[in-house]
């Protein structure tokens, strides 16, 4: 299952049966808009912008405006954060607002205080290898950057962070067209299995016909 998206939409009234995910769904259900908001304005740092008019995530949700809330990372943190996990997984089209679960998620861990500093050491560490701002360095710059500290606790932290943020949610789904597990449905036999169009068409003898 994907996991819940904690990203605040601010059509949450008007999330409708197909909106982002069941996930998120359930979420603005159970939660009157005023009570989201005000849980939402609680975190002193956002990162927010906008998804892209035509995208496969921006027909799901109910308003291309996003934003996510922290509230243990600052912001110069979560820009940082924001930076290294799309140097470190790169998808040009992929919006802002997935590579900002990785944020979220982090900040959650970052309510532990050894990982809290391990954050702030590490962003630390990058503005000093880039010369002045890790935000501010070319994309060259900084793959040269975490190239040479790929083994950096604090990399790796965020690296590990990435493999789940950023492919197991509703929008990454969307994004590169996973349709989801099949088992609750019955198995991939008749869901569409073979209606990938990232890859040649195989030869007829690589799916034979059933007997």
């Amino acid at each position: 299952m994907p996991k819940a998206i904690p990203i605040y939409i601010r059509a949450i009234p008007a999330l409708a049966a197909g909106a982002v995910g069941a996930t998120a769904r359930r979420a603005a259900q159970e939660a009157p808009a005023s009570t989201a908001r005000r849980r939402f304005l609680e975190g002193s740092t956002v990162l927010s912008g906008l998804l892209v008019a035509g995208t496969p995530i921006a027909l799901l949700a109910p308003s291309r405006a996003w934003a996510v809330a922290l509230t243990h990372i600052d912001q110069a943190q979560a820009n940082a954060l924001m930076d290294l996990a799309r140097t470190l997984y790169p998808h040009p089209t992929l919006p802002d607002a997935v590579y900002a679960l990785v944020v979220k998620d982090l900040d959650v861990k970052a309510a532990d205080p050894k990982t809290a500093a391990l954050i702030s050491a590490g962003v630390a560490k990058l503005d000093q290898q880039a010369a002045g701002k890790w935000t501010n360095a070319s994309a060259d710059a900084r793959t040269a950057i975490v190239t040479a500290n790929q083994s950096d606790p604090f990399i790796q932290l965020v690296r590990g962070q990435c493999i789940t943020s950023l492919y197991d949610n509703d929008m990454a789904y969307a994004h590169f067209g996973y349709q989801g597990e099949a088992f609750s449905h019955g198995g991939y036999l008749t869901r569409g299995f073979n209606d990938l169009t990232w890859l040649p068409n195989p030869p007829a003898d690589a799916s034979p016909p059933v007997a």
